[in-house]
This record gives C-alpha cells, structure tokens and sequence, in this order.
C-alpha cells in the first residue's frame, strides 16, 4: 500500500535561547521522518537543550551539500516522509539553505509548510527604536569595499527602515563606507547576540556607530538603518523635467501631472512653469 505525499516543514529555531523554541517545533523535531540540519551537531544540542529525542534519521544541509541533498529528500517526501528543515538560528531560506529545496518542492508539486519561530530581522526591528512600518530585508552587503559602496548609494532615498546582517569583523568598515556614501547624521541600530546573554543593541547616527565599531565587534550583528528623510523640493526645481516632457509630445497640463512630487502641486508647479517663460 502506498504512503500518502509527505510535506517539507521549515522550522525556526532560536537565535541563541532555547526557551523561544515553540511547542511545535519540539514536536517536529521529535517525530519528524527526516531532519535536514544545517549543523547536525548544533541541531543534536538544541534536542538535547529541549528534553526532545530525535527519532527520524538527521542529514546534513549545508551550502555546499544543498544542491546534492535535494533529490534525495524530494524522494522522501514523495514517498510520504515528514522532512523538517532547520538551520542554526532563524528560518531557513532567510539567509540560510532552503531557497532551492522549497523551489524544487514547489516545481514537483510537493507540500511546503512553515512552523514560524524566532527572527533576528522582526527582533532587530522592534527594539532598533527607529521608524520601522515600511522594511526591506537586504540579506549580507557586498564584501568588496567598491561593490558595498554601490550598494549603499543604492539606500540613499531609501525611504524604508533597511535591515541587513553583517559579518562582526567587516562591521566596521562597512559603517566606515556607510558614514562616506550616505552621512554620518543618518540613525541607525546595531544589534549584537540577539537573545544571547551579551545581547547588546547600540543607537545612534551612523558617525557614532562607526566609532564604537572601529576598535572591533563581536557576535552575530543585525543592523537597522534609518530610512531616508524625503528631499525638499520646490516647484523651481522641477521646471526642467516638466519642458523636458513638453519637449518630447506631452500637454503642460499632463507634464505637471506627472512631475509633480514631494509637496509641490500640480497647479503650483503649472504657474512656475508660466511665470519661467515670461521671465
């Protein structure tokens, strides 16, 4: 007799406390058919830290591995094993291996399920002490100094609260490279051992950050920056884009429709436009 299709299960797991482990993911862990770890050691720890005894047969999922692991587990699920996924801290996918699992599931048509756990990017949020309900989550900066500055030009009129991990020794010169591309006067948070007994979380502008990280930083790191404060902008300043549209077909009435931003009204940016052609 046929199993029925098993399901993949993404679990979260703590960030440093085992005691933010969910009731679920103790069941999971225990009756799982399959444990996919990313650290089968660290995930053996957390079992023992939790009283749960894994009874389903624990592999390795690490970077490297991934990509050979996949078929294996699609056909453990396929033939009706529970597979459960965790990786060292946090959900796996964010970050971590996952990604390509879940798609290959999804392209087989594979159930996929998550047990929500702990998050260094919600945790980081909530205690930054910024403005933070609009987000983007953008994974690790670029190790090289030249493709990280590039990145962070890219967060100058970033209106949203951005959070990104960073390794503890590139730290540094990354808030080194964040004070030169967007300003020293820019808020921000760096938050260190989330959960952890030397958790530890600094504010401040990124020139007083850059500081304290210059003489070194350890642990795991979570940085929360400000989003950009909007540009003034006066009708003046658009007057060129608005004859740059008028140039190339559109009615003055619709270029001022479309311009038209940052506190400056249509009809007020039409009458600059006016009163720039008599001058």
């Amino acid at each position: 007799m046929e199993r029925d299709t098993g399901r993949l299960v993404l679990a979260g797991t703590p960030m440093g406390d085992p005691g933010d482990a969910s009731q679920r993911l103790r069941d999971a862990l225990g009756g799982a058919d399959v444990v996919a770890a990313e650290d089968t050691r660290r995930t053996r720890m957390l079992a023992r830290a939790l009283g749960v005894q894994i009874t389903g047969r624990v592999v390795s999922f690490y970077d490297h591995v991934e990509t050979e692991r996949i078929p294996m587990l699609l056909g453990e699920i396929g033939s009706g094993a529970t597979v459960l996924l965790v990786t060292d801290a946090g959900m796996p996918s964010v970050s971590d291996p996952g990604y390509r699992l879940v798609a290959a599931c999804v392209a087989a048509d594979l159930p996929v399920t998550c047990l929500p756990g702990p998050s260094a990017v919600t945790t980081a949020l909530a205690v930054s002490g910024l403005p933070v309900e609009r987000f983007c989550f953008d994974g690790f900066p670029p190790r090289k100094r030249g493709q990280r500055q590039t990145w962070l030009a890219e967060l100058r009129s970033e209106r949203r609260a951005v959070v990104f991990f960073e390794a503890p020794h590139r730290l540094a010169d990354c808030l080194a490279d964040a004070v030169e591309v967007l300003g020293a006067g820019r808020r921000a948070a760096v938050c260190r051992e989330l959960t952890k007994t030397y958790e530890e979380v600094r504010r401040g502008t990124l020139g007083e950050l850059a500081a304290w990280a210059a003489d070194g930083v350890r642990g795991e790191i979570t940085v929360v920056l400000a989003g950009a404060e909007p540009e003034a902008v006066d009708a003046e300043s658009l007057i060129d884009r608005v004859e740059g549209l008028v140039a190339a077909g559109l009615r003055l009435k619709d270029a001022c429709a479309e311009v038209a931003s940052g506190g400056v009204g249509k009809k007020e940016l039409y009458d600059a436009v006016l009163a720039a052609r008599k001058d």
